[in-house]
């Protein structure tokens, strides 16, 4: 049944091959940045990726959906944002130079590039809330530097309240059965599907 899965995710991703591959290379580039002493986001994350060797890392990265957030789920931050949204200037100030504003600035362009080709996939893969891909929709790629600059405080790990999950996927990562990493990698989906369910 697994193996059924994983092969249907394959053949029907909204997903194209080349956006799979940047995804994997984020996943990977936060990994390595959450098991850094430079974000200071989460200790506890940050301990139990810390020990995974470069490809154990790229292994567990290999999530058909993000492993960070950007307050994507938020319609309302998002609206305020992009609304307020100037565009980049040459004299203005650019990024600063550090290892979470350069990543925040990575994925916000990703996100932008989901929202504005790639159908649904922004919501599947980044958790976005429709009306924040739809805003996304309406920047120019011109706004994005600006709007990078201050999104990079609110970079977290996706489902951070969630250690269960990460534990396992850590894990996981550490052993040497790439079947049971895919089982965890795909429990993801089932918290992304219950993060889009509606509160009762």
């Amino acid at each position: 049944m697994q193996d059924a899965i994983v092969g249907s995710w394959s053949r029907e991703s909204h997903l194209s091959s080349e956006m799979r591959a940047s995804l994997r290379g984020l996943n990977h580039r936060f990994l390595d940045l959450l098991a850094s002493a430079e974000t200071g986001r989460s200790v506890c994350l940050a301990g139990q990726l810390a020990p995974l060797n470069p490809a154990q890392r790229a292994a567990a990265a290999g999530c058909p959906y993000a492993l960070f957030n950007l307050r994507f789920e938020d319609e309302v931050h998002w609206r305020l944002r992009i609304r307020n949204a100037a565009p980049w200037r040459v004299e203005d100030e650019s990024i600063r130079d550090d290892a979470a504003a350069n990543f925040a600035q990575l994925a916000l362009f990703f996100a932008w590039h989901a929202a504005t080709s790639a159908g649904l996939a922004a919501q599947l893969v980044l958790g976005m809330n429709g009306g924040t891909a739809a805003a996304m929709r309406r920047l120019s790629v011109s706004n994005l530097p600006a709007l990078a600059a201050t999104e990079a405080p609110h970079l977290r790990p996706r489902w951070s309240e969630c250690g269960a999950y990460w534990s396992a996927l850590t894990k996981a990562a550490r052993g040497d059965d790439p079947a049971a990493l895919r089982r965890v990698q795909l429990s993801g989906l089932q918290l992304a599907a219950a993060a889009r369910l509606p509160n009762f």
